[in-house]
């Protein structure tokens, strides 16, 4: 897995994705005590980062092998993503989701052709019956982040945020399996060799902080928390392996700190950011990363929202001069 790979992977799915903006607020600064520019995925097709990895895994299947068609598991953004770049690709695809996943991203999923397995993530294995499933109809797996065509699609935004802003002194974004933070960090070091990469985990899933603290991959149990997408109890084993070099640090963020965030994005910046997408815009509102930074990129990861979630927002405060954003 190299940079070379991550931009032949921008050539090959740059006009199937989106180009998200790059959004600045004065009003988060003045929280954060940096300046903070956040690459906004939520706005990217099928509302997730996801669909890079997706369309450059799937995009590069055989004839025969988009014959026999894909399956996946997933919570639900790498399976809308793979859903859509699977019917770009003239295929189809079958999805393996937990039976407690977002509704919406559910029938998102559903909406985009694909047949949904659904399993109980206490009691069954997903990588199991999405190799059961691959095995009796031939269909090709596409792995939700531990695979080099994946992390290299995903790896291209970053790829687009260092040409929107150049000078960032670090790079942050969440931690699930890891699939986005290793190709963003082996694009921003060979972009910007001395920038400093971080990575971020709500309190209730830190098999990412554990990991990095004992030196080895650490499974945790399925961790309780309302980022559904950091939900993997254990991290990939290459992106392990990738970060493990370039990984400053795993910063970890509480449930109440993600709400308030997500809140604050929604009702100053008007980004509608998920609880996943939200935890690196939280790590630096409420003042996580260390002292000296004086710009960091944050990767919004996502914005696939229930609107039950919606609803529990806490009050954002509205009496701040509107003229800091």
């Amino acid at each position: 897995m190299s940079f070379e790979d991550i931009r032949q992977a921008h050539d090959r799915i740059r006009d199937r994705i989106r180009r998200t903006p790059v959004e600045h607020s004065r009003g988060f600064d003045e929280r954060a005590g940096l300046r903070c520019y956040f690459k906004s995925e939520n706005l990217q097709r099928g509302g997730a980062f996801k669909i890079r990895g997706a369309t450059n895994f799937i995009f590069q299947l055989d004839a025969e092998q988009l014959r026999r068609g894909v399956v996946a598991y997933s919570s639900g953004n790498h399976a809308q993503a793979v859903a859509l770049a699977a019917r770009e690709a003239g295929t189809q695809a079958t999805l393996v989701m937990p039976t407690d996943a977002p509704r919406a991203k559910v029938e998102a999923t559903r909406a985009r052709g694909a047949r949904i397995v659904t399993y109980d993530r206490h009691r069954d294995s997903r990588e199991a019956i999405g190799e059961a499933i691959a095995r009796e109809t031939g269909a090709t797996l596409v792995p939700p982040f531990d695979h080099p065509r994946i992390i290299a699609g995903q790896g291209t935004a970053a790829l687009e945020l260092l040409q929107d802003a150049p000078e960032l002194d670090a790079l942050i974004a969440p931690l699930g399996g890891g699939g986005l933070l290793a190709g963003c960090a082996v694009a921003a070091k060979a972009l910007r060799p001395q920038i400093r990469i971080f990575g971020v985990e709500p309190e209730r899933a830190g098999d990412w902080y554990l990991s990095l603290v004992e030196g080895r991959r650490v499974r945790i149990s399925p961790p309780d928390t309302i980022a559904d997408g950091l939900r993997a109890p254990q991290p990939g084993e290459l992106t392990f392996t990738l970060l493990r070099e370039r990984l400053e640090a795993v910063l970890l963020v509480s449930e109440e700190e993600i709400l308030e965030t997500m809140s604050f994005l929604l009702m100053r910046l008007k980004l509608l950011v998920e609880p996943s997408g939200a935890v690196a815009a939280a790590a630096a509102l409420f003042r996580k990363l260390p002292p000296g930074l004086r710009s960091v990129g944050v990767i919004l990861s996502g914005g696939n929202v229930d609107l039950e979630v919606i609803r529990v927002l806490p009050e954002t405060d509205r009496r701040q001069d509107a003229k800091m954003d």
